[in-house]
């Protein structure tokens, strides 16, 4: 699935971003108003599009001064499946936190974009697991957060954990496969790789800032890596 289009997956014509992009805006629009939105095709392209959606009453034209404005007819009984076309994202956000919420050990935050053809990329952050130690040191979570850690509630993990997580980050895989077409890359790091990111992770970093989509963020999670930041 393109993500950067999904209603690809639906129809290859501007018919489908054309619907979305009214249905998501929830008011009349010009031509170019609704061009300058569709992740795809021209402005020529939208009016003959638009012309199409028109005739078949699912979009209703109206003359406002010198303009020709356009919106989604919410009575038409296509309208909900133009409302699924500009929620196809959101869907599949929503199916990765469901899933997510449900695992027995916590974390994620993720992002997804690009082609047909392209991975989507989850960022994982799981709690120290047993044996994970503070990069270039043999300290546990505990002692290095000292007093600090008395603040929290660390989840208490097992080998059992580990062995859990990872079967259910091998079941993401056909998981996210089966709902978009597109492989999943995941990045998989413990809390402590997290805190101490910057050190070797500037490029992933950025990208995160820029881009990512938080979907699932334990609060205990995000107070243990802020702690752990802060300790130098």
């Amino acid at each position: 699935m393109d993500l950067t289009d999904p209603t690809r997956a639906v129809t290859p014509t501007l018919d489908g971003p054309v619907l979305a992009v009214l249905a998501a805006a929830g008011r009349a629009m010009t031509v170019g108003e609704i061009a300058a939105q569709t992740a795809r095709g021209s402005e020529i392209g939208v009016r003959r599009s638009l012309g199409r959606l028109v005739e078949q009453g699912i979009v209703r034209a109206t003359e406002m001064g010198r303009n020709r404005v356009h919106e989604l007819n919410r009575d038409h009984v296509a309208a909900p499946i133009a409302v699924s076309l500009a929620a196809l994202r959101l869907e599949l956000w929503r199916r990765l936190r469901e899933v997510l919420g449900k695992w027995k050990v916590l974390g994620s935050a993720a992002r997804g974009d690009g082609g047909p053809e392209s991975d989507i990329d989850v960022l994982l952050v799981h709690p120290p697991f047993p044996g994970e130690k503070r990069h270039g040191r043999s300290t546990t979570l505990r002692h290095v957060l000292g007093a600090a850690a008395l603040d929290l509630t660390l989840p208490a993990t097992t080998q059992g954990d580990a062995d859990r997580w990872r079967r259910q980050v091998d079941d993401l895989n056909p998981a996210v496969r089966s709902w978009t077409g597109n492989p999943l890359q995941v990045v998989d790091m413990s809390a402590f790789e997290w805190a101490e990111r910057g050190r070797a992770s500037a490029a992933l970093l950025e990208e995160i800032d820029r881009d990512a989509v938080v979907l699932f963020q334990p609060a205990t999670l995000a107070a243990v890596a802020s702690k752990v930041a802060k300790v130098k």
